[in-house]
């Protein structure tokens, strides 16, 4: 064969393997400015931080994945790209998080934990690393906790059916190896290695269903230590999923929203390697974008049965308030992602 025609071929396939995991480039024509998505950020956050302050005001000991958790993420990506963020209202929300768990830390040594489970305490952990919080004597119990609950499993399950937050068994192992990887002590190295290791076999067989299993089974995988392949693979089933509008729905039957979109872009990026100037993700940038309310919020229906008693956290959208303010955690995120950071400062 021509060596010329050879690199031709070579070239075709390596770009066609680029393209089926999103790595391909858009015009910048087609591209939504920089300048759009960093207005549409800016439009989000005050309402984040209204919603999280809010959250905490009517639950005043009460830590949750939705009003706390999520946003934190936000907040923090959003700090990191040189938006300014209430620092003292950061820490307010990391300090709640850690008298949460603190409450709990003699049922964490006993493998009991809390209400929510390891979902909630996975979740709140998150939350701590994400703020830069220094691990502790209730971090460490926390991390005992992952060892002791469901040991006779080869992974963790959640005990609340609430979708999409705490529903998947994906999301459960992703926020448990998260944990146990930024807060597990030396002392407990030789048994989180045997469970990291009985996760990663099960992460690799299981077979996801919906969105929310396939994002976090690809963020699973990788905060496990997966092969690249099996990373990458779990990469391309989630873009295949992905609407010609742009958008990821939750199920196969429902439209796309931003809660779908929003964490499927931050899993693709943080976990899958996707660049975010990659088409898929500009895609999914335009989608989030068109989508945003006039006030800075997204709204998306709830499908989970309430078990709390309803109250107002200064968030859009009356009993979809809790899943919006998720979507609009993830969705912020993404688009904040997509920014250049500010050039450190060099003395």
């Amino acid at each position: 064969m021509n060596a010329v025609l050879r690199e031709c071929i070579n070239f075709l396939g390596l770009w066609l393997v680029t393209f089926a995991v999103g790595g391909t480039h858009v015009p910048a024509a087609d591209l939504p400015s920089r300048e759009a998505i960093r207005e549409a950020v800016a439009k989000s956050l005050p309402l984040l931080e209204k919603g999280a302050k809010g959250s905490m005001a009517e639950r005043k000991q009460c830590f949750t994945c939705h009003n706390q958790g999520l946003p934190i993420l936000a907040l923090t990506t959003a700090r990191a790209c040189g938006f300014e963020i209430d620092e003292q209202h950061i820490q307010a929300q990391l300090k709640l998080t850690a008298d949460f768990l603190a409450k709990n830390k003699t049922r964490y040594l006993e493998g009991k934990g809390q209400g929510g489970a390891a979902d909630m305490a996975g979740y709140a952990l998150w939350t701590l690393e994400l703020g830069g919080w220094k691990p502790d004597e209730t971090t460490a119990a926390v991390a005992e906790y992952f060892l002791l609950f469901q040991k006779d499993r080869d992974h963790w399950e959640p005990v609340s059916h609430r979708p999409p937050t705490e529903h998947s068994p994906f999301t459960t192992n992703f926020v448990s190896l998260q944990s146990l990887k930024a807060f597990g002590t030396d002392a407990l190295r030789e048994r989180t290695d045997s469970r990291v290791h009985q996760v990663r076999e099960w992460l690799l067989k299981a077979e996801p269903q919906d969105t929310e299993d396939r994002v976090f089974r690809l963020r699973a995988l990788h905060v496990a230590g997966a092969s690249d392949a099996a990373v990458q693979q779990a990469s391309k089933d989630l873009l295949r999923t992905q609407r010609d509008d742009g958008g990821w729905a939750q199920l196969a039957d429902l439209p796309s929203d931003a809660y779908a979109t929003g964490s499927a872009l931050v899993a693709l990026h943080q976990a899958g390697g996707i660049a975010t100037e990659d088409a898929a993700y500009q895609k999914g940038l335009s989608y989030l974008i068109s989508t945003q309310h006039a006030d800075g919020s997204w709204h998306v229906t709830t499908r989970s049965k309430p078990i709390q008693t309803y109250f107002e956290s200064g968030y859009p959208h009356g009993k979809d308030q809790f899943i919006s303010i998720a979507a609009a955690g993830w969705s912020t995120t993404a688009l904040a992602l997509a920014l250049p950071k500010p050039p450190s400062e060099t003395k």
